[in-house]
């Protein structure tokens, strides 16, 4: 036991302590930047990352993933919280969906995933992408008033609203905002180029805030009409713990929009986490693989705990266990250490985080957006072919028009239509030839022939001439549905009539005259 304790202890002073404060670096900006982008307090997203490093980590199986506010939750949470009116009942839509992501992994249902189709889940956060930017590009010219840009998206570009959004860019814009998002985003293709792989250690997004504050500290100091106004400052409370908003547990079973909302979000987060629980194992160098499972139950304890505590519901993110694993982090512990130095933040020094420009926090995230829903994304998706492509822009063109579990769940129609359709086509084959004067024709059964193919075989036996041989062969099948069976032995008593003579190998018929 004491060798183990001294082992996890070497092991967290050499690789996870110096991981942790990485990861920590990274997640700061990101938590405030998200809960911007959400319309929810700033603590809230501070809590979630907190939360996702001290709670989720320790019940997490997952070595080198790291939990927090995820920018793909950013749209369904912002139109939650406006839906449902008070920040205090969305919270209850948290805890709601955290209860589901639990239920899952108790019931050991984690598979989930499996059964949403990639193009699917890329024109989701592809949407999500867009519509991150489109928030985001107020706040990055200074804009500061916090009901801006609260109608649908589509409702953005209507001529009432684009005069009007245009007379508040000339009264509420700044040229120092507009100045620090310019060069916040410089910087950011500057250091993805390759002649700053050295710079790497230093996170990016930490970058962008330290420019964002210097540059308004210098405007400030010369008394430049470029200096930012209080409005366009983060603002947090000296005490955040004294501001804690917490759930109204009574209006849990009278607004039923609880419910839906919290399911929505509990399915998106399961869908986030299982994909970056992926990617993130790929990432590691000794090949542990996350139990699945572990995992849901975690981030269901976690969201519980968020919406309990007042914080934005939290998934496990990839950019966070990426920057961990590069960082070297070993164990659980670094992500534990960034939640820790995260809570040390908060109540040590809330007035430097009071000196983070918002156009800072919005630069990260367009670039959040934007590699959610870059070009290459649709590019790659079009060479997939059309039968990827079009659930891809339906997925988009949905999300965009109404909201995410809308145009996931029509997104999910056409793939399944898709699916049905190459069914129909493999599952069986029809050739046709001439001997001694007879037309002859073949029907090859593939390996499953199922009900879903009944229709089509109906219509292609009706199609069969008078006076000819068919053949249906199915002795390669591995199953036959029993709704196939019947189709079949109903169309030897027509065959019969119509003069046709009718072969069967490898099929056996059923008695039909029990169904007529």
């Amino acid at each position: 036991m004491r060798r183990k304790i001294r082992y996890y202890r070497l092991t967290w002073l050499k690789y996870d302590l110096p991981a942790g404060l990485s990861v920590f670096l990274v997640a700061l900006p990101l938590c405030l930047g998200i809960a911007l982008a959400s319309g929810a307090p700033l603590y809230s997203g501070l809590l979630s990352g907190i939360i996702g490093g001290l709670v989720v980590s320790l019940i997490s199986g997952s070595h080198l993933g790291v939990s927090g506010p995820a920018a793909g939750l950013t749209t369904l949470v912002a139109a939650s919280i406006i839906s449902l009116g008070d920040f205090k009942i969305f919270l209850l839509a948290v805890m709601v969906a955290g209860l589901f992501q639990l239920i899952l992994g108790l019931l050991k249902l984690g598979v989930i995933a499996n059964y949403f189709p990639s193009s699917v889940i890329k024109g989701m956060l592809a949407a999500i992408g867009i519509i991150l930017i489109s928030k985001q590009i107020p706040i990055a010219v200074g804009y500061g008033q916090p009901d801006f840009w609260t109608s649908g998206f589509t409702k953005l570009f209507s001529a009432e609203s684009l005069s009007g959004n245009f007379e508040n860019f000339k009264q509420y814009t700044t040229r120092g905002a507009v100045l620090i998002t310019a060069i916040s985003l410089l910087v950011f293709i500057l250091l993805r180029q390759p002649f700053a792989k050295k710079l790497k250690v230093i996170p990016a997004p930490l970058v962008v805030v330290v420019i964002g504050i210097i540059a308004n500290y210098f405007f400030s100091y010369i008394a430049s009409d470029f200096s930012l106004r209080e409005t366009q400052l983060v603002s947090i409370p000296d005490n955040v713990f004294a501001d804690i908003s917490f759930p109204d547990f009574s209006k849990l079973f009278s607004n039923i929009e609880i419910w839906k909302d919290g399911l929505s979000i509990g399915l998106l987060a399961t869908l986030e986490t299982l994909l970056c629980v992926e990617a993130v194992d790929k990432l590691d160098k000794r090949n542990r693989i996350t139990p699945i499972n572990r995992e849901l139950v975690a981030q269901g304890i976690g969201n519980m705990t968020c919406g309990l505590l007042g914080a934005i519901p939290l998934t496990a993110v990839v950019v966070r266990g990426a920057a961990n694993a590069d960082a070297g982090g070993r164990t659980k512990l670094a992500a534990f250490t960034h939640g820790l130095f995260l809570l040390l933040a908060v109540l040590l020094v809330p007035a430097l985080l009071n000196k983070i420009p918002y156009a800072s926090l919005a630069a990260i995230l367009l670039i959040t957006g934007y590699n959610l829903t870059r070009p290459k994304l649709y590019k790659n998706v079009w060479k997939s072919g059309r039968k990827q492509f079009i659930p891809f822009a339906i997925t988009i063109i949905i999300i965009l028009l109404t909201d995410l579990l809308i145009g996931v769940s029509i997104g999910l129609l056409v793939s399944v239509y898709f699916i049905i359709q190459n069914n129909f086509k493999a599952e069986y084959k029809i050739t046709k030839a001439r001997q001694d004067g007879v037309e002859t024709y073949l029907i090859k059964l593939n390996s499953n022939v199922t009900f879903l193919n009944k229709v089509k075989l109906r219509k292609t036996l009706d199609q069969i001439p008078k006076h000819s041989a068919l053949t249906i062969d199915g002795s390669e099948c591995n199953f036959i549905d029993y709704d196939i069976l019947e189709i079949i032995s109903e169309f030897d008593n027509k065959a019969r009539d119509r003069n046709i003579d009718l072969r069967l190998k490898g099929i056996k018929k059923v008695d039909v005259t029990a169904v007529h």
